[in-house]
């Protein structure tokens, strides 16, 4: 019922900054909260940061300060804002949906971010 498409991953050094964005199509409800996750190599998957459609944030103690979440409602849309980049952020990055209106969670594919130290 959703599909989420990720775009802005790649290779940057530590330090350096990276936006991503996703893309939500399909039937898409409200109130509904979409969020950033990662997955790291040999790790599980971990919440980064999530935005409800109301514009509550939420962010994992790691990132807080570093990185900025925000969304347009308008068009579907979710960015991850990072900054400070650091080594220990390489992962691939998933966009995730997720409203009481119909099960989910409904994930994108991922985009690999790569910082180099």
């Amino acid at each position: 019922q959703v599909q989420l498409v990720e775009s802005g991953g790649g290779l940057v050094q530590a330090g350096g900054s990276l936006r991503l964005s996703c893309e939500a199509s399909g039937i898409i409800f409200s109130p509904n909260t979409m969020g950033w996750f990662r997955q790291a190599p040999g790790k599980q998957r971990e919440l980064v940061a999530t935005i409800t459609s109301g514009g509550s944030t939420n962010y994992t103690d790691s990132v807080k300060g570093r990185f900025t979440i925000s969304r347009d409602n308008a068009k579907n849309m979710v960015y991850l804002q990072m900054n400070s980049l650091k080594p220990e952020d390489t992962a691939v990055y998933y966009c995730n949906f997720q409203t009481r209106w119909y099960p989910g969670p409904y994930w994108g594919q991922g985009t690999q971010v790569t910082v180099s130290s």
